[in-house]
C-alpha cells in the first residue's frame, strides 16, 4: 500500500486529494496536516512513501519545509501542489529538492501519475516546467526581476507583497525584524523599485501571490 501525507491548510483540500486516492486500490492519505508543525509531528510517528506539500502555508513556507524534509527525510520524495503560476514557483521547486510539481487547477489529473512516478525514483514536471527548464538553460541571465532573487527574498518579496508587517514575516520567518528590513533592502536594490506598494504591484501583475 502506497501511503501519502498530505499538507495543506484548507481542509476541502485535503479532502479532495483524499477522495482521489479512495479510488485507486493501492494508494491511501496516511495523515493529513494543516500546518507544517503538525506534519513534522506527523513524520515522528510514520514514514510515508510521499508527500504532498502545498508551497503557501499559514506557519511557513512550503520551500522552506522542503529543504528541511530533504534534510531530515531525504528518502521520501515531496511532490510541491500550488495554485501559483507555474512559470514562477516551478522551477525555484524542483531547484530546492522536490521531485515534482502540481498545479492545483490540474491536480486531479496528474496527482496518481504524479506520486507513481516519484516514488519511482524518478522526477515528475509538466510538459509547461519541462519547457521553462529547457528555456532557462539556454537564455541569457537577464530574465525578470524577481528571478535574480534568492529563494528567501523570494520569499520575504511575497510577503510583504502580500501585506505582512515586518513584525509578522519575522515571526514567520523565525529571523530578527532587522534582517527582514535587510533583506527588504537588498530585493528592492535588486529589483530596482524603492516602494512596498511597487512590490505588490508587480507580485500582483506577476501572479506572484493570490
Amino acid at each position: 500500500m502506497i501511503e501519502v501525507f498530505v499538507l495543506d491548510d484548507h481542509p476541502i483540500v485535503r479532502q479532495g486529494l483524499e477522495k482521489i486516492l479512495e479510488e485507486e486500490s493501492d494508494m491511501r492519505v496516511a495523515g493529513q496536516a494543516g500546518t507544517c508543525v503538525e506534519l513534522m509531528g506527523l513524520l515522528e510517528t510514520r514514514t510515508p512513501d510521499a508527500i504532498i506539500l502545498d508551497i503557501t502555508m499559514p506557519d511557513r513556507s512550503g520551500l522552506d519545509v522542503l529543504k528541511d524534509l530533504r534534510a531530515m527525510y531525504p528518502k521520501i520524495p515531496v511532490l510541491i501542489m500550488s495554485v501559483h503560476d507555474e512559470r514562477h514557483f516551478a522551477t525555484r521547486s524542483i531547484k530546492a529538492g522536490a521531485a515534482g510539481y502540481l498545479n492545483k487547477m490540474s491536480v486531479s489529473d496528474e496527482l496518481v501519475s504524479a506520486i507513481r512516478r516519484v516514488i519511482g525514483g524518478r522526477k515528475y514536471i509538466s510538459l509547461t516546467v519541462a519547457e521553462q527548464l529547457a528555456q532557462e538553460l539556454d537564455k541569457p541571465r537577464n530574465g525578470m526581476p524577481h528571478e535574480a532573487l534568492s529563494d528567501r527574498e523570494f520569499q520575504v518579496m511575497c510577503m510583504i507583497a502580500s501585506g505582512l508587517k515586518t513584525s509578522e514575516i519575522a515571526e514567520q520567518l523565525s529571523i530578527s525584524p532587522k534582517t527582514v528590513g535587510t533583506y527588504r533592502e537588498r530585493l528592492l536594490e535588486k529589483m530596482g523599485m524603492r516602494t512596498n506598494t511597487e512590490l505588490a504591484s508587480y507580485a500582483v501583475k506577476n501572479n506572484l501571490i493570490e
